[in-house]
């Protein structure tokens, strides 16, 4: 069952301002902090070294400005890296509560990243970094909606076919015949959030189906 929701309402639902959550998953995995670190401290000292051979310049304090602006990307970085999400989910026109529930769950593995690594024989070959994901088709009265996939974690353990499940979908069709993104979602019977980024103020979203559902 797609229940429609107003623009007034994913205001409600998707911040506009990243939260402490979203912080945390825009960080991302550890080879990716340390290229922000390594944006933030280079480009910070650098810009701040410049600033300091235009002390006499009109342009100085713009450039010490500028050099603190970069040794914070660390923070601001992933900051904005979550908003642009919530902005891209807020931009489209109609949005949906999704009241269904899995079809299936499986697990596949997934390439993270190549690298070039030499063997044995000195010889250079691509080593490929995997990792396992777990990944849920949703359906409801009307049929298949989407899936949804996320890295594997022991507390998935309980997700079985069957199981209720609550999100939202995103499309530019008033009908949704063609659904263009999927949030996160919430399988209430086992109290249990799933997703890759968490789009959704959950206790917001909580509340907002037991108030549409038993309506």
């Amino acid at each position: 069952m797609l229940l429609p929701i107003k623009k007034s309402e994913i205001d409600k639902l998707i911040p506009s301002v990243a939260t402490g959550k979203q912080f945390n998953s825009a960080l991302g995995n550890p080879q990716k902090i340390f290229q922000r670190i390594m944006i933030s401290t280079i480009g910070g000292v650098i810009t701040l070294l410049i600033s300091q051979s235009q002390v006499t310049s009109q342009f100085y304090s713009l450039w010490l400005v500028l050099g603190v602006v970069i040794l914070l990307y660390i923070l601001w970085g992933p900051i904005l890296e979550a908003s642009r999400k919530n902005l891209k989910f807020k931009n489209y026109s109609f949005s949906a509560l999704v009241d269904g529930y899995i079809s299936d769950v499986y697990v596949e593995d997934r390439v993270e990243n190549k690298q070039e690594q030499a063997n044995n024989y000195g010889k250079l070959e691509i080593v490929e970094k995997k990792r396992t994901w777990v990944v849920l088709d949703i359906e409801d009265d009307d049929g298949f909606i989407g899936n949804i996939s996320f890295p594997l974690q022991n507390k998935f353990n309980i997700l079985k076919k069957g199981m209720r499940i609550n999100c939202v979908v995103f499309s530019n069709r008033k009908d949704f015949s063609n659904i263009q993104a999927i949030s996160d979602a919430w399988c209430p019977e086992i109290n249990l959030w799933v997703g890759f980024y968490p789009f959704l103020l959950r206790p917001a979203f909580e509340e907002f189906i037991i108030r549409r559902i038993s309506n």
